[in-house]
Formats: C-alpha cells, sequence, structure tokens
C-alpha cells in the first residue's frame, strides 16, 4: 500500500526540480547508477557525466525533494562543529584539509551556477559568529586561534546586528555564500540530462551487490541496472549496515520562514554559540520585502515529539533579536547525520571497491555535496583524491571514542523499551490524525489513525536493524532514533537506512 499524507513543506519545494521523469521499466546498463538525488548525488551524477560516463540517477520518491528540500543552504567553510573540536578529533592536518575541501566546495557551486546559467540566488556573504552567553567568549577566542591554524580568514569584531548585541564579541568569517538549494538542483539537473544522464524517480533499491561484472543494483519491483559503479547518496546510506552507522547520528532540526522588510538585517549568515545553536540567512524577496531563515532547537531523532514547542522557542529568539521580523510563511524540519569525528563519510564503502558513498553531512549538506561529486569523480576516474584520507568513510576516528560511546547509548535504550507498555492502552484511543506505541502481546505496534478515521496497525520495529520506532506527529511519521529512517503511517519507508516497509500488524 502507499497511502499519501501530509507533511510540512519547506520554503523551496514549490516547484519541481525535473518534469517528466519516467518510472524505471526495463532493466539497464550505465557506467555510473547514482542512489539519491539531492545535492550530493546531483553533484556526483553532474561530475561523472560531464566527464563522458554514462549515469542513470535513481530515487525512492520525486527527484530532489528529499532532505535537500529542507536545509536552509547555508554555504560555510566554517565549521559547524568548531575547529578547535575538529584539530581535538582529527588533527591539523585533517582539519586544514576539511576547510580548504569546504571553500572548494563554494567555489564549485559558484562556477557552475555561473557555466550553466543557473538562475539560483547564489551570493557571496560574510558569516558572523557571535557569542550567545558571557561565558561563551573564551570558547570564541579559541575557536578565533583554531580556525587561523587551519587556514581559514577570520576576524575578529564587537557586536551583530541583532536587538541586544551591539557589543557582543563575534568573529567575522569573509566569502561564506548562500544560494537557492532547489533551484540550483533544477539547474544541475537540467546539464545532467544534456549530458545523456537519465532520471528515474519512484525507484527504492532493495540490493547493491559487486560482482565479477561490476555492481548490480535492483529495485523493489525487481528492475535491475547493471553499472561499474554505484554512488550511494540517500543521506543515510543503505548499503551499509554498522561500518558508518555507528559513527554517526540522526538529528532533527528545525527551520522557519518570515517576511522582513528589505534592509532591516544584512545580508549575511549568522550563528550563535549555543548548542544546539541558531542559524540565520536571508533569500531575496520581491517588493521590497526578503525572506528571514532561521533555525535551530535540534534534538536526536525519535527522542522527541514537541514540535510545536520547538518552533515556538525558535520564533520567539528570533523576534526578540530582530523585533521589525514580519509575518511566519513557512515552518518545517530536517534530518541532519552527525559524524562523532566532525568530519563525513564521503568514498568507497568500506569493504568495497566500486560501491561509494556520501554520509554525515552534519548540518553542512550543500557544501559536503558538492565536495563529494568532487572526491568520488577523481576516486572513480583516476583512483584517487585528494580528500579522500581526510573523508574515508573506512577510518577509526580514535580520538572521538567518548563520542562514540554516547551516541551509540541509542541503540541498547532503545532496545530495553521492547518490554515495557504501550504509549496507550489501546489503539482503539487514537483520534484522527494520531500516532502512538501500543502494546499488542508480545509485540509493539505503530498505530496511526488518519483523518478520515482508518486504522494503520504495523509493526514498531524498524526493518533496518530492529530499533523501535517513534512518533513524530508534526511530520506525521515513525522516525528511528538509531540510525535515521523513517517511515510514512502506512509503513512505507521515506529515508535510508532502512528500505524495506515495516511489516503489517494483524489485530
Amino acid at each position: 500500500m502507499n497511502v499519501s499524507f501530509e507533511k510540512s513543506r519547506s520554503f523551496w519545494t514549490d516547484e519541481p526540480v525535473l518534469e517528466g521523469v519516467s518510472s524505471l521499466l526495463n532493466d539497464e546498463r550505465a557506467d555510473v547508477v547514482v542512489v539519491g538525488s539531492g545535492v550530493a548525488g546531483m553533484s556526483a551524477a553532474y561530475e561523472l557525466a560531464s566527464s563522458g560516463k554514462k549515469v542513470i540517477v535513481l530515487d525512492r520518491g520525486p527527484i530532489g525533494k528529499g532532505m535537500t528540500a529542507r536545509t536552509t543552504a547555508h554555504l560555510a567553510s566554517a565549521s559547524d562543529d568548531g575547529f578547535d573540536e575538529l584539530i581535538r578529533l582529527r588533527g591539523i592536518d585533517n582539519a586544514s584539509a576539511w576547510r580548504e575541501s569546504q571553500q572548494a566546495a563554494i567555489d564549485r557551486i559558484e562556477t557552475l551556477q555561473q557555466k550553466l546559467k543557473i538562475d539560483c540566488d547564489f551570493q557571496r556573504v560574510d558569516g558572523y559568529l557571535f557569542a550567545a552567553r558571557t561565558e561563551d567568549v573564551e570558547w570564541l577566542e579559541r575557536e578565533f586561534e583554531a580556525a587561523q591554524k587551519a587556514g581559514l580568514p577570520v576576524f575578529k569584531q564587537t557586536g551583530v546586528p541583532l536587538a541586544g548585541y551591539d557589543a557582543t564579541p563575534a568573529l567575522r568569517y569573509p566569502d561564506q555564500a548562500r544560494v537557492h538549494p532547489l533551484k540550483y538542483l533544477h539547474g544541475l539537473a537540467r546539464a545532467i540530462v544534456d549530458a545523456g544522464g537519465r532520471f528515474y524517480s519512484d525507484a527504492t533499491v532493495v540490493e547493491v551487490a559487486e560482482d565479477d561484472d561490476g555492481v548490480r543494483v535492483v529495485t523493489a519491483d525487481g528492475r535491475t541496472i547493471r553499472a561499474d559503479f554505484v554512488v550511494v547518496a540517500t543521506n543515510a546510506p543503505i548499503t551499509d549496515r554498522f561500518a558508518i552507522h555507528t559513527k554517526q547520528a540522526p538529528y532533527r532540526t528545525y527551520a522557519m520562514a518570515f517576511e522582513l522588510p528589505s534592509g532591516a538585517l544584512p545580508d549575511a549568515l549568522y550563528w550563535d554559540t549555543l548548542d544546539p545553536y541558531h542559524y540565520v540567512r536571508l533569500q531575496p524577496g520581491e517588493d521590497n520585502v526578503d525572506i528571514l531563515i532561521v533555525g535551530g532547537e535540534d534534538h536526536r531523532s525519535g527522542e522527541a515529539n514537541d514540535a510545536p514547542d520547538r518552533f515556538a522557542a525558535l520564533k520567539d529568539w528570533m523576534r526578540t533579536r530582530l523585533p521589525s521580523l514580519g509575518k511566519e510563511l513557512h515552518r518545517w524540519s530536517g534530518q541532519v547525520l552527525e559524524p562523532i569525528d566532525g568530519m563525513a563519510f564521503i568514498g568507497p564503502d568500506p569493504g568495497s571497491e566500486r560501491v561509494f558513498v556520501a554520509t554525515g553531512d552534519s548540518g553542512q549538506g550543500m557544501t559536503h555535496g558538492a565536495i563529494a561529486g568532487l572526491i568520488i569523480k577523481d576516486m572513480i576516474l583516476t583512483g584517487a583524491s585528494r580528500w579522500a584520507e581526510a573523508y574515508d568513510p573506512s577510518r577509526s576516528p580514535l580520538n572521538a571514542v567518548g563520542e562514540y560511546v554516547s551516541e551509540n547509548l541509542t541503540a541498547p535504550k532503545n532496545f530495553a523499551e521492547y518490554v515495557t507498555p504501550g504509549e496507550i492502552g489501546s489503539w482503539d484511543e487514537l483520534k484522527p490524525g494520531e500516532g502512538a506505541i501500543v502494546r499488542s502481546g508480545l509485540s509493539k505496534v505503530a498505530a496511526f489513525r488518519d483523518d478520515d478515521g482508518t486504522l494503520f496497525l504495523r509493526s514498531a520495529v524498524c526493518s533496518h536493524l530492529g530499533c523501535l520506532v517513534h512518533w513524530n506527529a508534526f511530520e506525521r511519521c515513525w522516525d528511528c532514533p538509531c540510525h535515521g529512517s523513517q517511515f510514512a503511517p502506512d509503513g512505507e519507508a521515506l529515508n535510508g537506512p532502512a528500505y524495506a516497509p515495516l511489516q503489517e500488524h494483524e489485530p
């Protein structure tokens, strides 16, 4: 069963990234199959197709409508996790490589939007990191010194143009940028088609296997594509069960868009030092009105179901600092994957020679997606990349043992829920639009009643590795807190690593 359920829509999602995309009806052959049509998959597809490779792009849903459609599209070479932390975890050489690659990613997006004539509102802007509390000033000083060590241009300043922050210590990072993510994807998609690339939507991949002839990709409806290489760019990889998933954790982040009179805030990127931090940017509007986008209030996926409270906190935080803020236009949420050592996993899937992955964007998905395209193209065409070692998916983050243990406590805590009572006594208690976990004998059931009163009963056991899913009332989906899988109320898998649906439960 495949039922359409309403979910939150981000500020970006009004227009399709690519129209007229067909379903995969026959077996195919390609040089490279790209699984996933977000910025990482699309960047890899473009780089390879423009280099003469025959490329096929598959997506389980519409093209370009995954997590990239939910980004706030900050293009930054300043690290979300901080260079002080990055140097501690990975050393100065890798931190410098990360900085260099992120700057290269911004440059690549700028170059392509010019070369391909993509009208995507790209603009170079400054980025400002400001102290949210007095006790953060010392950390800001360490971050200034660490960023300089990593080679990033950074300047100290006093004050940012937000109410109450005139005398606040801050760091300014020049040559950051912003972009409209789906307009950019639309331009890449056109260029991929022009280079002979093919797109297939609604093609759920259930198997990726290497053999003597290359790689075999199999979809849920039994179609097979043979290729020399496969790029898995599905937010969380669908090909790996343990090696990468134990080294990253899924987090949900929240975003809102507001009208703002033009000129009320300088066009820049803004971040504070709270944990979780807030992030702010502008998007050009019309008729002397800009769009302000603010995000934050993050939490581990599946471990909170209080979106209204988080949006209220986000709105209060922004209005306090910008009293001229206009009416709310959109609110949405997205999922980011946080690597335990601060750097994404881009390169060969552990144990594979022909399968490549791009995951662990740490909230900087646009630049990580662009750099994934460059790294994977170089590794497929030449067998090497200048940044391969820094992003190696097989690495063992020895300096992040504490983070590794902390993030992997979620699974045993989740498995303990197998013996606890349900959230409600019976699914008969569900009102239209509600979902909850119900105990039925020895089983946990994910129960949802739609707006028409139809009851959906599915196993609460994630089809990836068996964790129990939790209801997300805002997105109206089931979230797995262990590795980031998401499922529609009818059990259909929406986001990897799971690709199989939740099993039906007979009442």
